[in-house]
């Protein structure tokens, strides 16, 4: 099959093996992949991963190990996390902290840049017949958006701030203005911050914005190292900080204010598939124009290099 392959470099292959479900698992022929910024992070040498990357999909079942065979030539996209099934974690419903996870093209288990991919069933959602390939593709960011909302109470007397207008910001931004009118998105460009205002969310440009604690909950997903230290100037004393960047590159961190302030600090990663595919089955949020540009299979390399560009956001694969 074809897939895109990272071992220090990424490289195109044309025969690369079908992988065979395990049981309990489905083989899913892929429609779409989206290029993430964990994907770039990745070619970078964050989490030492080997083999095809991606990890946000849509496709149809082709095959299924199992005798649940509900799902067979359903149209699904799936949760990126695979646990054990039998440690405490997986046990208490909490396989994204399993030990002994594997993760979709991050983590010990090749992705979704690939013509198939396999899946546990259980991990599998299938995609409402309003919602087409090119949004469905976004369920799984903005399901890590929507885990925000179950990690922290948001009231709503609350002033909201969320740093970075890259997709992942901006599809945060919408999740919060759901339960909060009081949202506003900070970045530093133009083009970007102007989807969030069309969706009636308040925009900043970054050297426009004033550095002072100001925000009852600060969201960095800026996907830089020094996001965070930004986040701590400009939350309240006794406010939230929710970290959503990975990022491959450390840096020195002063956590002198968190303990003066008293700040909680919420480390946020994936989320759940439900209300992100209702949220884009009932039309509450828009995904399209976070949608830059959608490359076949032969045109990869091209795709990557167009993510990294200032203006990109959301570049897709098609592998149909």
């Amino acid at each position: 099959m074809k897939a895109i392959v990272f071992d220090k470099k990424l490289r195109l292959a044309q025969d690369y093996p079908v992988p065979k479900p395990e049981k309990g698992e489905a083989l899913i022929k892929v429609h779409v992949a989206g290029i993430c910024n964990t994907d770039m992070e990745i070619t970078k040498g964050y989490m030492g991963f080997k083999g095809i990357i991606g990890h946000e999909f849509v496709g149809v079942v082709e095959k299924i190990n199992s005798r649940k065979i509900g799902l067979l030539g359903k149209r699904v996209v799936g949760e990126i996390n695979c646990g054990c099934g039998i440690c405490e974690y997986c046990l208490k419903g909490l396989k994204n902290h399993c030990h002994r996870r594997k993760v979709l093209g991050i983590l010990n288990k090749d992705g979704a840049f690939a013509e198939y991919i396999t899946l546990p069933l259980e991990n599998l959602h299938k995609v409402p017949e309003n919602i087409s390939d090119e949004e469905a593709v976004f369920t799984e960011p903005l399901a890590a958006a929507f885990e925000i909302t179950r990690q922290i109470k948001i009231k709503l007397e609350d002033k909201i701030l969320v740093m970075g207008d890259g997709k992942l910001g901006l599809l945060i931004s919408f999740v919060m203005k759901l339960f909060n009118p009081d949202v506003t998105i900070v970045g530093k460009h133009k083009d970007k911050l102007r989807i969030a205002k069309r969706q009636n969310i308040k925009t900043i440009l970054l050297d426009k914005l004033k550095i002072q604690k100001s925000y009852d909950i600060v969201v960095d997903s800026t996907g830089s190292a020094n996001g965070f230290d930004l986040a701590l100037r400009l939350v309240k004393p006794r406010g939230i900080v929710v970290l959503k960047s990975t990022v491959a590159e450390g840096r020195a961190i002063n956590l002198a204010p968190v303990v003066i302030d008293e700040i909680t600090i919420i480390g946020s990663r994936c989320g759940p598939f439900k209300p992100a595919l209702e949220a884009l089955s009932k039309r509450h949020i828009n995904v399209a124009p976070l949608i830059t540009k959608i490359f076949k299979f032969d045109k990869a390399t091209e795709a990557f290099d167009k993510a990294k560009e200032r203006d990109s956001l959301k570049i897709i694969i098609d592998f149909r």
